[in-house]
């Protein structure tokens, strides 16, 4: 698998650089969670990041590239969303 280096921004990963696997698209997934052992032994911290364009070309607006900005509200959202599976 292919891997690019990816910047975070924010969070206790802020300033960091890490390899990131890509996918079939060539794109790093949408979210990357981070869990965080607790010292005191109880279950550990799931720190949120969210892709987000790191820039854009001028002329033709296509991305160049991707960075993961931190999210405080660590919600974990994703996955299919299928017409028939809406909140009734």
């Amino acid at each position: 698998m292919r891997s690019e280096e990816t910047p975070f921004v924010g969070g206790p990963l802020d300033g960091r650089v890490l390899k990131v696997m890509v996918g079939a698209t060539g794109q790093p997934p949408k979210t990357y969670e981070v869990p965080v052992e607790d010292e005191a032994g109880g279950p550990p911290t799931v720190h949120v990041y969210r892709r987000v364009p790191a820039g854009v070309s001028k002329r033709l607006g296509v991305i160049r590239g991707w960075r993961y900005e931190y999210d405080p509200e660590g919600k974990a959202r994703g996955g299919l969303k299928w017409p028939w599976s809406k909140p009734g």
